[in-house]
């Protein structure tokens, strides 16, 4: 059967694959026989930037933390939009300039309807005037 040039280019990707996962397993190899073989008491417990745990790590944390996360993403989105609109805004135009405008206005009328559901205000102080659970 007589070798292709379509079959002689495929040569060296079929070479650099072998050679990396000669590589991948010779390193998972020496790690196996070179690494310690007992496992240290310390090792399930959580680190978190060096406090010593207290309590158990499984339980559901409070609704504003996932507030501060939907909130950044909102913003963090926001910021693309508006950065990438800077960096063409002459070429766009007044067409791209109401664009941005009632993205912009979309954005502030949930904020103002976030923070007038009581959203932006968290603690014992918010937590006692709406009562246990919040309504977000």
């Amino acid at each position: 059967m007589p070798v292709t040039a379509q079959q002689i280019e495929l040569i060296p990707l079929a070479v650099y694959t072998l050679i990396a996962v000669l590589l991948i397993g010779a390193l998972l190899l020496a790690a196996y026989y070179l690494g310690s073989g007992k496992e240290a008491a310390d090792k399930g417990i959580p680190y978190e930037s060096g406090v010593l745990p207290t309590g158990s790590a499984r339980h559901a944390s409070q609704v504003p933390f996932y507030l501060i996360a939907i909130f950044f993403i909102i913003f963090d989105v926001e910021g693309a939009f508006i950065i990438t609109w800077a960096t063409a805004w002459d070429l766009l135009g007044l067409s791209g300039l109401v664009h941005i405008t009632v993205f912009i206005t979309v954005l502030l009328l949930g904020l103002v309807w976030l923070w007038m559901k009581g959203g932006l205000e968290w603690g014992p102080s918010a937590a006692r005037l709406r009562g246990k659970a919040g309504r977000y």
